[in-house]
């Protein structure tokens, strides 16, 4: 049995992977351009991937493969018609990086929303060393307690934020992209009210036809100008120069995003031109990527060849 990872950098090479040495020969590839992809996979009998394209031409010529592992989510990247036809079985993972992402969500509110990257700078720049008083108060902020959150995409992570902003205090509200979702634990409301009405919208949705730029410049007209957004879904799900537009203009207040449009950030991104950290924090993609959801994710797709083998 052959095993080829063709983008094993794309989960960290802190993990350690011997464990797949357990199902035969094992070959790691960093990462895999579409050109690459035919010969390093002709013989394989697994492949495992994260982006990497699988389709006719990457993986026509495997006459060994069996099945492909998909390290993520989301499945884009598979023509799942091509691996139909040639009976090459596919398995992608769900639910590894719930609480993970939950947790991302809120390290980027409470940077925007308290203003830490103010007050973290001005301790570090020497002006609280013997200040005149033991409290600065420059920057307002505000408690979590009694705003409301409204969330869009209700799924496992979104529930979970939805779990934590209501220990904070929150009053949470949710709007289903596809209209086919209700969870009784928080009322359901219609895409603008839940713009108009909330301190703290958090995009937790996958990227459809009918997210795609959900969020533009309509939308955050819609929203409060103390208005908090966040972004740990799809980068495509929010127009990017809308975003920097509203931000600049003080339509909103601030946003926290951990996807963009496209990934790694292009110089032309709109969103390069907000230097204020008050106003916006952007991290790469990281949110799904603690050591702990990980080694989960590694674990599952273990358990998948083993249970696939058997």
């Amino acid at each position: 049995m052959k095993i080829v990872f063709l983008d094993r950098k794309t989960i960290g090479e802190d993990l350690n992977l011997d464990k797949f040495n357990d199902f035969g020969e094992v070959v790691m590839y960093n990462f895999s351009n579409p050109e690459d992809i035919p010969e390093r996979v002709k013989d394989a009998d697994i492949i495992i991937l994260n982006k990497a394209p699988i389709n006719r031409d990457t993986i026509g010529e495997a006459k060994n493969l069996k099945l492909v592992c998909v390290t993520a989510t989301g499945t884009n990247n598979l023509d799942k018609e091509y691996l139909a036809e040639a009976g090459i079985e596919w398995r992608n993972v769900a639910g590894y990086s719930t609480d993970s992402v939950a947790q991302h969500t809120f390290a980027l509110l409470l940077y925007v929303y308290e203003k830490l990257a103010y007050y973290d700078n001005y301790v570090k720049s020497e002006k609280y060393v013997n200040d005149e008083m033991f409290t600065h108060f420059a920057k307002n902020f505000n408690e979590l307690a009694g705003k409301k959150w409204g969330i869009i995409g209700l799924g496992n992570i979104g529930k979970k934020v939805a779990d934590i902003a209501t220990v904070f205090g929150c009053d949470v509200s949710y709007f289903s992209t596809t209209g086919n979702h209700t969870d009784d634990t928080y009322p359901r409301v219609e895409l603008d009210e839940l713009l108009r009405e909330s301190d703290i919208v958090s995009i937790h949705a996958p990227l459809t036809d009918d997210t795609f730029h959900l969020i533009g410049a309509d939308a955050l007209s819609k929203m409060k100008e103390t208005a908090v957004l966040l972004n740990v879904g799809r980068g495509p799900i929010i127009d990017e120069q809308a975003l920097a537009d509203a931000l600049e203009n003080n339509i909103i207040a601030a946003a926290g995003v951990d996807v963009l449009d496209v990934e790694p950030m292009r110089e032309d991104n709109p969103l390069r031109k907000i230097k204020n950290p008050e106003k916006l924090i952007i991290t790469p993609h990281i949110a799904w990527a603690s050591i702990e959801a990980r080694v989960r994710l590694m674990d599952i797709i273990y358990n998948q060849i083993k249970d696939f083998l058997k």
